[in-house]
């Protein structure tokens, strides 16, 4: 695959890929829409209640209010190309989140000036530190009833664990914010009309902002050995000093850049756009993307390296198959033949297309930092690798939740079947998130995602594009067993004798609980050990006895769930010269594990998650009383303006129907959000 171009590490550093992240209604959306006004891209400001903005384009989006699917968006700004990805703020479509911070270079966060840190905009917060993708903060809806910058920053230090470096202070607060102090150039920024004027800091605020920006310079003097240098010889640090070593610090994850504003109003976002520009990373900024190929492969920000990419969103439209892509090295032609590394498949690229929401504008090449989408991969999926067919490289996947929600799918007509099956294939195929399987006791094609909306959308999403009715089950959840007490010196003899070649293995097995972090990777799910001495089993069947019981975790005793929390130990065993063989100790460790299962005493898990509702002060009785009847375990109770945020463990079956139930017992005016807490004990 030839260099089609002459782009340098130069231009690669005028580039930006980044995402916005944010908890439910924190204004990401209102966010990215006023960057692409502002930047020119689009000529009329849209509004997430009008259902007008450019990245919410989904009919379902637009009705709910929410973004649902990650929507990428490009414009320019201070001679820079930014990417940007606004992604969902539910926790039901986290996955959308998780793919999309495996392919970014930095994010904005978004935090809303009155609630501070909320539940997802934590968990998100935690998947983008998993990936190292560096963040700046911009604290907004300052103009609400209740706002404070103060408070919101100091709920990024407590909750989330950075080094929060405010660079801007309001100027006004709640219906008088007008502006703000930038503490890095020592001017005031005042919007009126949505007009920006930059002047000097107003007299009533100079000792203020003083006082600011000498916190901050002593924060990054005490970080940045440059900085400390020339703070200690002038007592203070230039403008240009400054940006520098907060730029480094950024890209080192070492401090997090605040800033505030309120989308609404379009206050502040200009700053933020110079702020994604100043401190956020270009894709030369950061370190060559490790990959697998016949030995351990670096790949670096490079278009003159051999091309590879990872295809992070799959999406199908009128037109045909959109496949979203991040090159990670090398150039990318139309018309070039590509290689799928996972499957050996080549496949041949028709289009190259530069996405702008549901608009396409076709580009001749791609090269290293771009986001694009390919028109003519059919069978790439999300997580798939593409290079060059010279130069095979595997590189990570973003890591998949396990779906916890499932409900029963079936077509309300005969003729309708054969259609909901492919339906459900090309669902699954956009959505990685969801799961399609069939219930072997009841032979019902069962839907599986990360919640009841999730559900819901992607039902709807049947009958909107493919005009499917679909019959839906009553969600079931999934549960899962673990041991409460295991046996010892459990002995299995699978001896079977039919004429032809016999089968023999003598298996003793000890089976006892696996407490969450005695597992080598931390978690409670399987481990497996050998003390067999004398060489009584081989080491080959060793491995198959630990595929055995492997396959036995899949169905529990009490009813057909998946087992974790489990470690076996394979004591003692036992061969025979002919009849034994890796497929007959497989099948010994299965059945042994099954009876030891059998003969423990084991603990049904439920799935359960942390409610954080949201109400009036004055319906806070009726709310935990209804949580009281849902088995919940209230943690935290706080008021804040009239408003009262009631924390609690709920359990996941617990959970069905409460939207319309909040909603009736609190006029419409409560609101819950959830997270993933994990399993716990059934009562």
């Amino acid at each position: 695959m030839a260099v089609r171009t002459n782009i340098s590490r130069q231009t690669l550093a005028t580039v930006r890929n980044l995402g916005i992240l944010a908890h439910v209604d924190a204004g990401k959306t209102t966010v990215t829409e006023r960057m692409l006004f502002l930047a020119g891209v689009i000529h009329k400001r849209g509004e997430v209640h009008d259902g007008t903005t450019v990245t919410d384009y989904d009919s379902q989006e637009r009705e709910r209010g929410i973004t649902i699917f990650a929507a990428a968006v490009g414009c320019h700004w201070d001679g820079h190309r930014l990417t940007v990805i606004d992604t969902p703020g539910h926790v039901d479509f986290s996955d959308e989140v998780e793919r999309s911070l495996r392919v970014l270079d930095g994010a904005v966060a978004v935090f809303d000036a009155v609630a501070g840190v909320e539940p997802q905009s934590e968990s998100v917060w935690r998947r983008a530190d998993r990936y190292g993708v560096p963040r700046i903060a911009f604290v907004n809806k300052m103009d609400r009833v209740g706002a404070d910058f103060e408070r919101a920053v100091a709920s990024i230090r407590e909750r989330l664990h950075p080094v929060p470096l405010a660079v801007q202070l309001p100027i006004g607060v709640e219906n008088d914010f007008t502006g703000v102090l930038d503490l890095v150039r020592m001017r005031a920024l005042v919007w009126t009309g949505g007009a920006l004027t930059a002047g000097p800091i107003p007299d009533d605020l100079a000792s203020a902002a003083q006082a600011a920006r000498r916190e901050l310079e002593e924060a990054v003097a005490e970080r940045y050995s440059a900085a400390l240098e020339e703070f200690i010889a002038h007592s203070a640090l230039s403008d240009d000093t400054l940006t520098a070593a907060l730029r480094a610090l950024t890209l080192a994850g070492d401090v997090v850049v605040v800033l505030c504003g309120a989308a609404y109003r379009n206050i502040g976002i200009e700053p933020l756009l110079d702020a994604a520009v100043a401190y956020l990373p270009s894709p030369a900024d950061r370190p060559a993307v490790h990959g697998v190929g016949d030995a351990e492969v670096l790949r670096a920000p490079d278009p003159a390296e051999p091309f590879a990419a990872l295809a992070f969103k799959v999406h199908a439209t009128g037109t045909g198959r959109l496949t979203f892509v991040r090159v990670y090295s090398g150039t990318l032609a139309k018309g070039d033949t590509i290689l799928d590394a996972g499957t050996g498949r080549r496949e041949r690229v028709a289009r190259i297309v530069r996405v702008q929401a549901d608009r396409h504008e076709e580009v001749e090449q791609a090269v290293s930092g771009d986001i694009v989408a390919l028109i003519g991969p059919k069978a790439a999926a999300a997580g798939t690798t593409l290079c060059a067919p010279g130069a095979p490289v595997l590189l990570e996947r973003p890591t998949r939740t396990e779906p916890v929600v499932s409900v029963a799918v079936e077509a309300q007509s005969r003729a309708d079947t054969e259609r909901l099956a492919i339906a459900l294939a090309r669902l699954v195929e956009e959505d990685p998130a969801l799961v399609v399987r069939t219930d072997p006791e009841t032979g019902q094609t069962l839907l599986s995602g990360m919640g009841e909306l999730h559900l819901e959308v992607a039902v709807e999403k049947l009958h909107r594009d493919r005009g499917l009715v679909v019959s839906v089950g009553r969600p079931q959840v999934a549960y899962r067993e673990t041991l409460l007490r295991g046996v010892s010196g459990l002995l299995y003899r699978h001896v079977k004798q039919d004429g032809g070649a016999g089968q023999f293995a003598h298996v003793v097995l000890t089976v006892e609980p696996l407490a969450l972090g005695e597992s080598d990777d931390g978690t409670a799910v399987f481990e497996f050990a050998s003390t067999v001495v004398g060489g009584a089993v081989p080491r080959e069947y060793v491995r198959a006895v630990e595929a055995g019981c492997r396959d036995a975790l899949a169905e529990g005793p009490l009813g057909g769930h998946p087992v974790t929390g489990v470690r076996v130990t394979l004591t003692d065993g036992a061969t025979h010269p002919k009849d034994s063989s890796e497929l007959t100790f497989r099948t010994a460790g299965r059945l042994a594990l099954r009876e030891a299962l059998r003969a423990s005493v084991m603990q049904l898990l439920k799935p359960e998650v942390e409610l954080t509702v949201t109400v009036p002060e004055d319906g806070v009785g009726t709310v935990l009383g209804d949580l009281g009847a849902r088995r919940a375990r209230v943690s935290g109770s706080t008021v804040r303006g009239g408003t009262a945020v009631i924390t609690a463990a709920v359990p996941l079956a617990a959970l069905f129907g409460y939207a319309t139930s909040l909603r009736s017992r609190t006029q419409g005016r409560g609101t819950f959000t959830t997270r993933p807490l994990g399993y716990a004990p059934a009562r």
